[in-house]
């Protein structure tokens, strides 16, 4: 059974990493032919909130999707978001030579740079259901802040924003911001029925 188990997970893994370099590669086909400086600024937003949601939908559909994450565990799904430290430091590349506004660089960058180490702390550190429900909690608010930061800087017209809609910047808010929320509410997910569990069996035990 546990082969098996593991055949299902790794024939998962293979999907969802062919499943996310066709979003990855779609992003990168759709700036570099313009798509995203065509349209109003103000649907990224949309498309930001829409490649969060999909994935989540398809958790909460599927019974299989949702087996295959909880096999995967809270460390990896936690481990994933140090890829924000990259991401931070491409904001501090473009803030240094005025591409970015300055308050948006502020939010975003030192927002992807403190989960990222963050992430990083709690995968090194034992197993601990705090430890991940903090970070979750804290990579969650920084996408909400960054998210509005940019809508409020589109909103003022801000012309360097538009550098947030071509490569290789339009990769973070298209593609790493939805897989990385919809990572954060199946960690949600999991911390809760993890808690529920504990909670069924001690009303058990008692």
């Amino acid at each position: 059974m546990n082969q098996t188990g593991n055949v299902d997970k790794v024939r998962g893994t293979r999907v969802l990493l062919g499943v996310l370099a066709i979003w990855g590669l779609a992003v990168a086909a759709a700036a570099e032919t313009g798509v995203f400086t065509s349209i109003p600024p103000l649907l990224i937003a949309p498309l930001i909130a829409l490649g969060i949601i999909m994935p989540v939908i398809v958790y909460a559909m599927s019974d299989g999707f949702r087996a295959y994450i909880a096999a995967v565990g809270l460390r990896p799904l936690t481990a994933f978001h140090i890829w924000r430290i990259g991401a931070a430091l491409l904001f501090f590349w473009y803030g240094a030579h005025n591409l970015l506004p300055e308050a948006f660089v502020r939010n975003a960058g030192w927002g992807d740079l403190i989960a990222g180490v963050l992430a990083l702390v709690v995968v090194l550190l034992p197993e601990s259901r705090s430890g991940y429900l903090i970070f979750h909690i804290v990579g969650f608010a920084d996408f909400v802040v960054a998210v509005g930061t940019g809508l409020a800087l589109f909103l003022l017209n801000d012309p360097r924003m538009a550098a947030i809609q071509t490569l290789p910047m339009v990769l973070i808010p298209l593609y790493g911001v939805g897989i990385s929320g919809a990572n954060h509410l199946m960690a949600f997910d999991l911390l809760r029925r993890g808690a529920a569990s504990r909670a069924k069996g001690s009303a058990v035990e008692a």
